[in-house]
This record gives C-alpha cells, sequence and structure tokens, in this order.
C-alpha cells in the first residue's frame, strides 16, 4: 500500500495533479497533521498528487526506518463507514472522527509537535479515510497501540455514543500483505486441556459469532427497524435498543477479560493454534 494508492482509494478516483483539494470548511481535507502550515502557504490549495507526496516524505527522508519488526511499509490507511441510517454528519463532526481516529492510532498523540504527517479526507458519501505515515517527523517509528484494531473498536463505540450514530464500520487496510480487508490479527490462543473455563467464557464473548454476538444482532436490527418507524415513541425506543446492544457488547468485553484471567500461564499447557481474523467478504468489519 503507498500514499497514492490509500489516497486514490479514499477519492475513488486516481489522483490528479489538475484536482485540488482544500482544507477549508466544507472540503475534503477535514483534518491533518497540527504542523501543516508548516509546509504551505495559507491561501494554498494542493492537489491530490500533492498531498500523495506530502504522506509519503518522511519514507523517502527516513529510508532506514522500520517498524519493531523491521517492516518498512509505513502507510496506514483506516475507513470509517457510517450506517446508511445515520444522519449526515457536518464538517465539524467529520474533523472530530479524523482527530479521534488519529489519536488512539497512536498517529498524532496531543502535544507531540514531532508526529506523523496525516490527514483525514472525506470524499465518498458516509465514508472517512485517514491516511498516515507510521515514521514520525523525527524518524523514528510511531508508537501504536498492541492491539490496533481492537483499540479502533472501542473508539468507535464511543464516537457512536457521542455523535448519537447508529453504528459505524471501520477498515485498516493492511501493511503486510495484499489481501482487502482489515488486517489480519492474531486471535488468543485457547488452552485446550487446562482451561476449560477460560474456553467456554472465550465462547460465550465470541465478537462475531457466540450466543451473546447473536442477541446482539437481533436487538440492533429490530433497533435498526424501529429507526425507520414514524413516531417518537419508535425513536425512542430505537434509542433504548442501540444502548441495550452497546451494553451487551461491554458483557462480552468482561467475560472476555475474565478468561484472560483464567487462562493458564505454564508453558506446558496445550494451546491450540492461533488463528488469524480476517475481515468478511465484502472487506469491511462491523464494529457491533
Amino acid at each position: 500500500m503507498t500514499a497514492e494508492d490509500a489516497l486514490a482509494d479514499a477519492l475513488g478516483r486516481e489522483i490528479s495533479l489538475n484536482e485540488g483539494l482544500t482544507t477549508e470548511p466544507g472540503g475534503t481535507v477535514v483534518a491533518h497533521l497540527n504542523r501543516l502550515d508548516h509546509y504551505t502557504d495559507e491561501d494554498e490549495t494542493w492537489s491530490s498528487a500533492t498531498w500523495a507526496d506530502h504522506l509519503a516524505d518522511p519514507s523517502l527522508e527516513h529510508p532506514l526506518a522500520s517498524g519493531p519488526d523491521g517492516d518498512r511499509r509505513a502507510i496506514l490507511h483506516v475507513t470509517a463507514h457510517m450506517h446508511p441510517l445515520d444522519r449526515e454528519l457536518n464538517h465539524a463532526e467529520w474533523s472530530e472522527i479524523g482527530y479521534r481516529i488519529a489519536r488512539v492510532a497512536g498517529i498524532a498523540p496531543p502535544g507531540d509537535d514531532q508526529a506523523c504527517q496525516w490527514i483525514a479526507v472525506q470524499a465518498q458519501p458516509g465514508r472517512l479515510d485517514v491516511i498516515a505515515n507510521l515514521i514520525r517527523l523525527d524518524g523514528t517509528w510511531s508508537a501504536q497501540p498492541r492491539r490496533l484494531l481492537q483499540t479502533l473498536v472501542a473508539e468507535a463505540r464511543s464516537i457512536e455514543a457521542d455523535l448519537l450514530l447508529h453504528s459505524s464500520h471501520w477498515q485498516d487496510s493492511p501493511r503486510r500483505d495484499r489481501a482487502p480487508g482489515l488486517e489480519h490479527v492474531a486471535s488468543p490462543r485457547v488452552p485446550t486441556a487446562n482451561g476449560p473455563l477460560a474456553g467456554i467464557l472465550r465462547q460465550l464473548a465470541a465478537e462475531q459469532s457466540g450466543p451473546i454476538s447473536t442477541v446482539r444482532q437481533l436487538v440492533e436490527e429490530v433497533g435498526r427497524q424501529a429507526a425507520t418507524l414514524p413516531g417518537d415513541q419508535t425513536k425512542a425506543a430505537a434509542r433504548d435498543l442501540f444502548w441495550t446492544a452497546r451494553r451487551l457488547y461491554g458483557l462480552q468485553e468482561q467475560l472476555g477479560e475474565i478468561a484472560s484471567r483464567l487462562q493458564p500461564s505454564e508453558p506446558s499447557a496445550a494451546l491450540a493454534p492461533a488463528r488469524p481474523l480476517q475481515a468478511p467478504a465484502a472487506s469491511r468489519a462491523a464494529v457491533r
């Protein structure tokens, strides 16, 4: 994944020297590195190709920089898809979402003037793309959360609650393989012999396939249908149903944490092989 590829995907078209992307209110670039004025005049509008070059620059300036695992592919691309029933967001709300994604992903720590070069692009309906170079301005690699996907999911739920949205869908374009969808994340290893209780709890807490997940999805579906019906009472019921779904998700997380505490730590424990979690065929993962 190159900066050009990521920006073209965010725009839904090829990048060009003739297409200007502005940071003004109502413009395509809704959030960005807080030191952007260091690189450009206030009145200048950059082309999409110039924005792509800007994102690629740290890799050219620090060609030997690499991540903790030696990976030098530095472009991170995170996409947020709004639910079809969500209201239309304004520029300030899109900007807030962009800054929050950048903060939790470790590319824009508050008060850090050597953070990564990044932009948030709102070019397609109901979609926001955050693109960053993981090489910081000082030439070091950014410190990302150990469980980036889970961190993004948790922040998505917080954004939903704060902006009163139905749901969000997130996609983290992989840096380590060319397959579409979410970057592969190894699931926790579950003991098959010494930890039966932990295994039971992990099955209950399974994000997409557990029994609690089934109930949560049914509650969400009823909430979505209620949200389309006329009347204040049905709208209120829909909001209550979405809050119920969030509480069910919280229960799943709590069970997962308990399972982690019950999991044996002895090296002799028989462990099942780790299985990568992949995005569905549609290349997106439901936040709920």
